[in-house]
């Protein structure tokens, strides 16, 4: 008789008066983890998630460190550690390059992130770190009080055209090491560190979205992840939600010349063969799942085209470091 109310767990009176509470079922995925990638919207996706997480019930886990994305071994076992072990479903959000938990025994957690174009994500960083957002006093704030003002008010071509170090590499390979992970050859710009970072994409990302095609992002987003982010693009759109990014665009901003530009574009060229391979990669997501992409023309390869850098919504940005089956197969990875 023991053994059989042992064995009758569904609904046994027993149980419900004396046993342990009902395990709480998880939603699946249960573990997912944004690594956020610096001044590409990721601020925008955290205030939403604050308010989701409120709504739905699951554990948001954030950082308030910003500037540290590449660890030591023993920093990353104890941060895998720490993730691993918060209440689930968790979704845990910091600035911090990919993480491998199986290499630390772990369970693998569903990954998701944004880019943006590498040159625009890259003037948006230049300017907010002198000049901050329509947050401040007197319609802006200055969002580094140590920075010297002759390199706070450092022209934009003279940094890119004589080479500053702001301004060149390895300073300008960065969305690359977010993908590629924690190895020292991460941070190297070239064809090693760019195969890597496509293969985690492939492998580990459930979704790698485009900031430009943001409201296309999010609906993927809710048809992926119910869970988490359902209504996530009625509450973006909310006017009073929007209102947010009005105050936080990056201000003070200013177009390089074309030479400067063309200068970018070659110290960025991984950058930009990554970027392209996830654009593509998403589109192609977004047409399985009948979401039509409105373009002008067909952009060129970037030695062949000055674009507007600011031509990409600004929305809001935090301070960053120097068909089923088809899903199915995906949570399996």
């Amino acid at each position: 008789l023991f053994m059989s109310i042992l064995l009758f767990v569904g609904n046994s009176t027993y149980l419900d008066d004396h046993g342990p509470p009902p395990q709480k079922v998880l939603p699946f995925p249960s573990q997912v983890v944004y690594n956020r990638v610096g001044k590409c919207g990721s601020r925008t996706v955290v205030l939403l998630l604050r308010i989701l997480s409120e709504k739905h019930g699951f554990n948001l886990v954030t950082s308030d460190i910003h500037n540290k994305t590449r660890l030591t071994k023993n920093e990353q076992m104890e941060l895998i550690k720490n993730i691993s072990t918060a209440e689930q479903p968790y979704l845990f959000t910091r600035h911090v390059h990919f993480l491998n938990f199986s290499r630390f025994g772990g369970d693998q957690p569903v990954y998701i992130n944004i880019i943006r174009d590498p040159v625009n994500r890259f003037l948006s960083n230049y300017f907010f770190r002198r000049f901050g957002d329509w947050r401040g006093e007197q319609n802006h704030m200055i969002r580094t009080p140590s920075m010297r003002q002759e390199e706070r008010y450092l022209d934009i071509n003279v940094c890119i055209l004589e080479n500053y170090p702001e301004c060149s590499n390895p300073r300008l390979f960065y969305i690359i090491p977010y993908f590629c992970g924690q190895h020292p050859r991460c941070r190297e710009p070239g064809e090693w560190a760019l195969e890597r970072a496509k293969l985690n994409v492939n492998e580990n990302f459930l979704l790698v979205g485009i900031l430009e095609e943001l409201e296309d992002v999010l609906l993927l987003l809710e048809r992926f992840l119910p869970h988490y982010f359902k209504d996530v693009l009625s509450i973006y759109k909310n006017p009073e939600h929007r209102k947010l990014g009005n105050l936080t665009v990056t201000v003070k901003k200013t177009v390089p010349s074309p030479e400067a530009i063309q200068i970018l574009y070659q110290r960025m060229r991984y950058e930009y063969e990554f970027y392209y391979y996830v654009k593509e990669q998403f589109h192609l997501l977004k047409r399985k799942f009948g979401l039509k992409t409105h373009t002008r023309k067909p952009r060129p390869r970037p030695e062949f085209f000055i674009p507007s850098p600011l031509e990409t919504e600004e929305p809001i940005d935090d301070e960053e470091e120097d068909d089923e089956k088809w899903l199915e197969d995906i949570y399996k990875r």
